[in-house]
Formats: C-alpha cells, sequence, structure tokens
C-alpha cells in the first residue's frame, strides 16, 4: 500500500516540476532512529504531529524541525481552541485522513487529505530559515525526501491547502 501511494506523492511531485532528493533507509518509527540515515543530507530534517482538538474534534498536522519541542498547551492557546484541549490524534484517524500509520505522519500526506479537515500547521522556520531543503518521509517510514521550501509551499498551495505558519523555539 505505502509504496503505491509514495508512487502517487511522486507522481504529482513531477507534474508540478518539483524535483527531490531521496534517502532510502530502514523503517524508523523516531527522529532519533532516522537521523544518522541522514547525516549528509544538506537542510532540515521534520517531525510531523498529528493531533485532534479534543473539544471541536478538528485535525490538525504540525510539521516543524526535528529538534524543536513542540509545548502543546502554548499551541493550543495560539490555534484559539484553548490549553490542555489538544491530544494525540489515534492511527485511525490518521489513516482516514492521510492513509499513513504511525511514523509516517508527512505534511506530503495531504494529498490525500481530499476534503481539507486536517489544518497545517507549519514550522516558520522550515520555509523562511533559508534552508536549501526541508526533508519528510514521503509516505512511508523506509525512506526520507527532500524538497525546496519555495516547492513545498507550492506543493501545499496546488492542495488548497494554505498552511498556518507558527513559531517553534
Amino acid at each position: 500500500m505505502s509504496a503505491e501511494l509514495r508512487s502517487e506523492l511522486e507522481k504529482l511531485l513531477e507534474s508540478l516540476n518539483i524535483r527531490t532528493s531521496c534517502v532510502d533507509h530502514p523503517p524508523v518509527f523516531t527522529v532519533e532512529e532516522m537521523m544518522p540515515h541522514l547525516q549528509e543530507v544538506s537542510g532540515v530534517v521534520t517531525k510531523n504531529l498529528f493531533l485532534k482538538d479534543k473539544k471541536k474534534k478538528g485535525l490538525y498536522l504540525v510539521s516543524t524541525r526535528h529538534d524543536r519541542q513542540v509545548n502543546l498547551n502554548d499551541l493550543a492557546k495560539k490555534l484559539g481552541v484553548g490549553g490542555g484541549n489538544l491530544r494525540f490524534a489515534d492511527e485511525a484517524s490518521m489513516m482516514e485522513k492521510l492513509k499513513v500509520g504511525q511514523g509516517c505522519a508527512t505534511a506530503l500526506a495531504l494529498l490525500f487529505d481530499k476534503d481539507q479537515s486536517v489544518k497545517l500547521v507549519l514550522d516558520r522556520d522550515l520555509v523562511e530559515g533559508g534552508h536549501e531543503m526541508v526533508f519528510f518521509h514521503p509516505m512511508t517510514n523506509e525512506a526520507t525526501v527532500g524538497l525546496r521550501p519555495q516547492d513545498l509551499l507550492r506543493f501545499l498551495q496546488g492542495l488548497g491547502h494554505e498552511p498556518l505558519l507558527e513559531s517553534f523555539e
């Protein structure tokens, strides 16, 4: 399944003339497991959190630099959902909305959020930090793909997903 999804993603990126750089590696489930495989890349590696608003049932995908801490209470306040209301969403919701499971959350999976019900919260540094490339999983945790920050934004806009830019320190 993930090979088919990855192929669909690659076709879309190609149709948008977005060039990528890909590193294949053994399956990884945490940023710590992934980093040794990405020592040679030029750019910033991301971590991605799939969250839900406990009260309003909204879904959020947070993409930030791998070395940033995400305080869920602070983020909830910035998003206007009230402190203490953001939680990790269950894997079934992620499979339903993004077609990926645990360890594979990625902004690139928004390709499959057809009803645009998942709000993307993007670390401002990923697109404004002067990075050569930003790296995400391409629908599988057996690879990491890099694309230029401006191409990431073009990809998201093509899907109709305007990211909410936030600063994470």
